[in-house]
């Protein structure tokens, strides 16, 4: 569930991205362990936010380089 407060991240790069979910993940972390479960729960929809941002980001990063979704491992034959 995304975070009701959290407008458009298109604008953010994906540096942008993981630093925030960085110190959203450390905040997580610090909210857990005072056992403050409406802080918790208002970090993970705004983590769930910044994390499909962030994979839409990266599938059309890969999308653009044309990258294959499949690794092919058969042996080659000589």
């Amino acid at each position: 569930m995304n975070h009701p407060f959290i407008g458009d991240l298109s604008d953010k790069s994906l540096d942008e991205i993981q630093n925030i979910i960085s110190k959203l993940t450390t905040k997580l972390t610090f909210a857990s362990r005072m056992g403050n479960q409406p802080m918790v729960n208002q970090l993970l929809m705004a983590l769930d936010s910044y994390k499909t941002a962030y994979q839409i980001k990266m599938d059309a990063l890969v999308k653009k380089q044309n990258m294959q979704e499949q690794i092919n491992i058969t042996k080659a034959t000589k």
